[in-house]
């Protein structure tokens, strides 16, 4: 199994697990959780949730999500259902394994691609299914307007959750942080502290004493994302730092222009990156799945925010490229972008 959950000699007897980062922008970094840890993100989505219950696995357990249904179902004391991914994630197989839970009280874990192949063209038993979870953590990447207004009028007990590998995954459920977790934005950089954060990267000194920071006596893990922290300690997270394309001398909002996109009739997803660009510098390019013209997508982006934000480029694909944790390949697809 790559990047193994276990295995190698651990750097001391505190350290659980060690967890790789699911490299979507770049090489993964081996992220050690430790007992103590582990133990507080389990307790504090337990409270959150205000319930513990059988869980259905339907992620990999070499990255964070998928192993903390592990964890949970340990603190719990319930046993999980494991489903048969060997054929890759299907409605069908997702399906067979739900119906196998036998708790009153029920969880899963999904990435917004697995709940969209989920919903659409449903059978009436995968629908019943879905309905029957008491929440479903919805995390690793953003769902988009139209996968959450799909999920609500399915009557789905959705969860968005936010996090990472360096705090034992989500910490941040619905807006709220966990118990004991606490988020400040600095110069618009979200940072993140309490009892989930990692102790580190393995074997990476450098780059754990850049990412891993104290300040006012306590200890913050610096993340990549921006976002607001309002007076009651909710979050809205407003994407990665990187987010911003900068096209022509002027900024764009990639995750504003996919919530646009998304928006538009005959759109199920889609991904917007920078690409290289002679005229532009770097031009907006955007990935989608679905079916509608194109033409209607940049006639969205124009009137919602101005004509700097419209796709130079639009590559209509089948499906987007996953990561073996369901995040979006970003690296591929860029790739495509600029190909196209």
């Amino acid at each position: 199994m790559p990047d193994q959950v276990f295995g190698g000699e651990l750097p001391n007897d505190e350290i659980a697990a060690i967890i790789s980062t699911s490299g979507s922008t770049g090489t993964p970094k081996q992220t050690m959780l430790s007992v103590d840890a582990l133990a507080a993100s389990a307790m504090g989505t337990a409270l959150a949730l205000q319930a513990e219950g059988q869980w259905l696995l339907t992620l990999p357990v070499h990255y964070v999500a998928g192993f903390q249904v592990l964890v949970r179902s340990l603190y719990a004391g319930t046993q999980p259902w494991v489903m048969d991914t060997s054929g890759g994630f299907t409605p069908q197989a997702f399906t067979d394994a739900a119906g196998e839970l036998t708790d009153r009280v029920r969880f899963t874990s999904l990435v917004p691609t697995q709940l969209h192949r989920l919903l659409t063209d449903p059978t009436p038993e995968t629908l019943r299914l879905l309905r029957r979870f008491d929440a479903i953590l919805l995390g690793g990447a953003p769902a988009g307007a139209s996968l959450r207004s799909l999920a609500r009028s399915q009557d789905l007990k959705i969860v968005e959750t936010y996090g990472m590998s360096e705090t034992c995954g989500g910490c941040v459920y619905d807006g709220t942080p966990l118990d004991g977790v606490e988020l400040r934005s600095v110069e618009g950089r979200l940072r993140i502290g309490g009892a989930v954060l990692a102790d580190g990267y393995l074997d990476a000194p450098g780059l754990t004493e850049e990412r891993f920071v104290f300040n006012s006596g306590q200890r913050w893990f610096v993340t990549d994302d921006a976002g607001d922290v309002a007076t009651d300690g909710s979050v809205t997270v407003h994407g990665r730092l990187d987010d911003v394309i900068i096209t022509g001398a002027l900024k764009v909002s990639a995750t504003r222009v996919s919530d646009v996109i998304q928006a538009v009739p005959g759109v199920e997803q889609a991904l917007v990156l920078g690409i290289r660009s002679e005229e532009w510098g770097t031009a907006v390019a955007a990935a989608i799945v679905g079916d509608v013209d194109a033409e209607l997508i940049r006639q969205a982006v124009h009137v919602e925010l101005g004509a700097h934000a419209v796709p130079k480029s639009i590559v209509t694909l089948d499906a987007l490229p996953l990561l073996p944790g369901g995040k979006p390949d970003r690296r591929t697809i860029h790739t495509l972008l600029e190909r196209a």
